[in-house]
């Protein structure tokens, strides 16, 4: 299947989704964490989305690859932010589960992606 556009792609949408949704939770962070914890978070999660589309604009799916594979990393960062905001009390118990589990289910959507387009490198066998 072939998309003409990165804004076609749900896990692109999805990702955008979390960085609204990472966006309305550090606005009730402290002052203090403006440009700190708050402002990674913001950062970690925007490069998700990013990536995704950055590597879809790309020539080659090896390309792709390498930019779903920095989005992954990127998800990861995000989710232990995410889990220290958490144990800082800067998000309660709820918000923290609800959005690593958003968080979950957009690693699964990425992973099934990088699995499909590790998928199109390999030779068919004749």
């Amino acid at each position: 299947m072939s998309f003409k556009s990165y804004k076609d792609l749900q896990v692109w949408q999805r990702g955008i989704d979390l960085v609204e949704r990472i966006y309305e939770l550090t606005r009730v962070f402290p002052q203090k964490e403006v440009y700190a914890l708050s402002n990674q978070m913001q950062r970690a999660a925007v490069s998700i989305p990013a990536n995704v589309a950055e590597g879809h604009a790309r020539d080659s799916t090896r390309e792709f690859l390498h930019y779903i594979s920095i989005a992954l990393g990127s998800l990861a960062e995000l989710e232990t932010y995410l889990i220290l905001a958490g144990r800082l009390s800067y998000l309660g118990e709820h918000d923290v589960s609800t959005t690593l589990s958003t968080a979950d289910e957009l690693g699964r959507m990425l992973r099934g992606l990088q699995k499909n387009l590790k998928a199109k490198l390999v030779p068919s066998p004749k």
